[in-house]
């Protein structure tokens, strides 16, 4: 294959990516005007269950993320006294798993109680704006 006939391929596909991209933001707005009519929303129901899924995620690590942690302990240690150099490897590899396990944990959590605070700190912004508009609706009898 030629460079000339790769760099026509690769812009096709990239003309190709980009105009069925186009197409499903022209789906997603149907004005077509890309940022003149819908605005991107989502319903509290998908907060709750992308909470959710990031809750049970969290619950399910937590059990079983770290289920082999004693005997991947017990391995590298027996390994590294019988001089083999894949104890020690053995150790990096749990120290690392453990690593990522927390940084996936935190993760998991910070995602849930995040969405948890914004459902609830949008419901309350909701009811503060229905408060504030029937007093106002009220003010415009009494005046």
């Amino acid at each position: 294959m030629s460079a000339d006939s790769f760099d026509q391929e690769w812009a096709a596909a990239r003309a190709d990516v980009h105009q069925r991209t186009a197409m499903r933001l022209d789906q997603a707005d149907p004005g077509g005007g890309g940022g003149g009519g819908a605005d991107l929303a989502v319903s509290r129901n998908h907060l709750g269950a992308i909470g959710h899924a990031a809750f049970a995620l969290h619950g399910r690590l937590a059990k079983d993320g770290n289920h082999a942690a004693s005997l991947t302990t017990e391995a590298s240690g027996d390994l590294t006294k019988n001089a083999f150099l894949t104890g020690p490897a053995l150790a990096t590899v749990h120290k690392t798993w453990d690593a990522q396990l927390r940084t996936l944990l935190d993760a998991c959590a910070q995602i849930s109680n995040h969405l948890d605070y914004s459902a609830a700190a949008h419901a309350k912004d909701d009811e503060d704006i229905r408060a504030a508009l029937s007093v106002s609706k009220l003010n415009e009898y009494l005046t």
